[in-house]
């Protein structure tokens, strides 16, 4: 499942950079998540991060979004796809 942020979130800008996907955008109220972009960090790291730093605990799985592991790596393998050999620029 991809994750979302609901309303209860408070715009701290903790969450944004925290993403690798770049899944994470200021929407009109508040952060949002793009579910295209959200692999719960799977490729990445062991726990999603924005989870980690979160504090108001507002970042739930997205129950419109089901997707395994296994589809989360194949969607971290095609985001990931067009930067190999790219130099990190971070």
């Amino acid at each position: 499942m991809a994750l979302m942020i609901t309303d209860e979130c408070i715009n701290c800008d903790v969450c944004e950079p925290e993403c690798p996907n770049q899944a994470i955008f200021l929407g009109l109220e508040y952060y949002q998540i793009d579910p295209g972009k959200c692999t719960e960090c799977v490729g990445h790291y062991d726990t999603p991060q924005c989870v980690e730093v979160c504090p108001v605990d507002c970042i739930p799985l997205n129950p419109e979004v089901v997707e395994s592991r296994e589809q989360l790596q194949a969607k971290y393998e095609r985001l990931t796809a067009g930067l190999a050999g790219q130099p990190d620029v971070s």
